[in-house]
């Protein structure tokens, strides 16, 4: 199923509706996807996808993607000799001139801004078109079209700026703060490379949706951000995708389509403008979290959000450093809005089922921001040129006749998954639901249990998957000593944890030890997925440490991809990532 974002698909073209706050491309090496790389690894026919154009960060909008070489040439000759044809609609608080105005200025770098320069006083020459569309008087703001003639990077911003009507939210332009800056790529027009014929995309502005929600929307699935299946944010219902001569386009999903993931962070700090807070999407109901009481201001918009999402109820934590040391009621979040959650129930994530549960503490049941690796293991696909499918999915399945012809039985050689630390079972209940034969190994008797009722949930039989209850650097010396191999292995330990057998664990000075001890009970070419949430262990120090234990092991890393937290979770300067995953191959 495509992600909602995606307007239109065909052999050589994906166009999509890049929502605000998301990057085209990931600005570092171990910074977070742009939606140019969350969907290049997101599926096997897109890993080729080629970047033709950008979008700033801040705006949102139609966005071109080309799936082909013939695709790339012939939108990148588009481009260059100027025959693309490209509409913005932007919101100033300040009146604009009447009627049309050409900006004709070169555009110079000049930190983090760019500066609008007389013609032939350096930097590149650059012109904008602009129109006054609509004025609100009542919000005293001025709608205006813009047609950039050339694509140098914050043109209009900077031309709107330099003219008197700096765009609303664009504060890095003199514009008056807002929940975003209002700027949109409204529409774009060129020839079908395939073709040759005119071909015309459009996605209506909706600058009055909460931004938040529409970045969330774009992510998981229609429905998720609003009641009733129907799309939010800048994504809407009545969208048209004007086609000429496209032949083998996709179609949009239907309306009543049920979402396919019902969790997801919905605030993360301040990345989303709300420092210390954070709060999740859970089903039907809220989980907010800080360390500190709730505000008016935050109650004030959970309760908005619980009447725009039609949702039953908000639930609070307060975060506790001394966590240990608490009692589970005390920890437990506590009901601030609405009616009270059932003791367990479910949500939806990626069309699988999940129990959750606020009476058990701190932790209720499922990491959201490993989302998307548990989708790599449903699929089987972990990035471009990454397919494990061999390894998740059962192979050589053969069916045989019994006395009875409704009694079949299956005779397979499965592969094999190992899940340590594996806490309610996600991980395993997605490899399950792919195929393969999981082993589930915790601490926990009762989030043992847990997974088994979340096996259960999904139709998958528990009984026919293991579950070892104990200290995982114990069980791994044991399995190895069995000569156990498994054709996955998966890594996801607390940052901090402590037991009678090992003693303390601390992920920034003791993962290699969980490396060297995994490592015999993978298979030649089989998977390590590693993973940590330890904000004081750095990228390069995690893959460093993951790498030297590999080569100590006499092994070699075939293939590598390294992923942060999905974009739910978003990486700014005042809000650092933690999370830290990275898939391997290992011969």
């Amino acid at each position: 199923m495509n992600p909602p974002c995606v307007l239109f698909e065909d052999e050589h073209l994906l166009v999509v509706n890049k929502p605000a706050g998301w990057n085209t491309h990931a600005p570092a090496p171990h910074a977070g996807e742009g939606i140019y790389d969350w969907l290049r690894h997101r599926e096997p026919r897109w890993a080729d996808l080629a970047i033709i154009h950008r979008l700033d960060k801040e705006t949102s909008g139609v966005l071109v993607f080309g799936k082909t070489p013939l695709a790339n040439k012939s939108l990148t000759e588009q481009f260059e000799q100027r025959k693309v044809s490209k509409r913005y609609l932007l919101v100033s608080d300040r009146p604009p001139p009447r009627g049309e105005l050409v900006v004709r200025s070169n555009i110079a770098r000049d930190g983090e801004r760019y500066t609008s320069l007389p013609t032939g006083a350096g930097g590149e020459p650059a012109e904008t078109r602009f129109k006054l569309g609509t004025q609100n008087s009542e919000r005293g703001t001025w709608e205006v079209t813009a047609e950039p003639h050339t694509g140098r990077t914050h043109q209009i911003r900077v031309h709107a700026a330099a003219n008197g009507f700096p765009i609303l939210g664009d504060t890095l332009y003199g514009g008056t703060p807002a929940a975003r800056v209002f700027l949109h790529a409204h529409e774009i027009r060129f020839q079908h490379p395939a073709t040759g014929k005119p071909v015309i995309f459009d996605a209506p502005p909706s600058f009055t949706s909460d931004p938040r929600l529409a970045l969330r929307e774009a992510l998981v699935g229609r429905g998720s951000c609003r009641a009733g299946g129907s799309r939010a944010g800048a994504v809407s219902d009545d969208l048209t995708v004007a086609t000429a001569g496209s032949a083998g386009a996709s179609p949009h999903l239907d309306a009543q389509t049920p979402p396919p993931t019902t969790a997801f962070r919905l605030v993360h700090g301040a990345a989303d403008r709300w420092p210390g807070w954070q709060v999740e999407r859970l089903g039907d109901f809220l989980l907010s979290q800080s360390e500190a009481a709730l505000t008016d201001a935050q109650t004030a918009q959970l309760s908005a959000w619980l009447a725009q999402l039609h949702l039953r109820g908000a639930y609070h934590k307060h975060l506790d450093r001394r966590v240990r040391e608490t009692k589970t009621a005390q920890v437990s979040p506590q009901l601030v809005l609405g009616e009270p959650a059932p003791e367990r129930f479910t949500v939806l994530e990626n069309g699988l089922q999940f129990e959750l549960s606020f009476t058990e503490g701190y932790s209720y049941g499922l990491f959201l921001d490993q989302r998307d690796n548990r989708r790599r293991l449903l699929t089987g696909h972990v990035a471009a040129g990454f397919d494990c499918r061999s390894v998740f999915r059962a192979a050589g399945c053969v069916r045989e006749n019994q006395a009875s012809p409704d009694a079949v039985t299956q005779h397979a050689t499965r592969n094999t998954l190992l899940n340590c630390f594996a806490y309610t079972c996600a991980f395993s209940v997605a490899a399950a639901q792919a195929g393969a034969h999981t082993t589930s190994l915790d601490l926990s008797k009762k989030y043992l249990e847990w997974g088994r009722r979340n096996f259960a949930l999904n139709g998958l039989d528990a009984a026919a998957h293991d579950f070892l209850y104990g200290d995982v650097f114990d069980w791994l010396r044991r399995l190895a000593k069995k000569g156990r191999q498994f054709d996955a292995v998966l890594l996801d330990p607390p940052t901090f944890s402590q037991s009678k057998e090992s003693g303390v664990f601390r992920a920034e000075k003791d993962y290699g030890k969980l490396v060297a001890l995994a490592l015999p009970l993978l298979k030649p070419d089989g998977v390590l997925f590693a993973s940590t949430n330890c904000a004081t262990l750095s990228p390069e120090e995690f893959l460093a440490t993951i790498e030297a234990m590999v080569q100590r092991a006499g092994r070699r890393i075939v293939q590598q991809h390294y992923v942060p937290q999905p974009p739910d979770f978003p990486i700014t300067r005042d809000e650092p990532a933690y999370l830290k995953t990275v898939w391997l191959r290992v011969s």
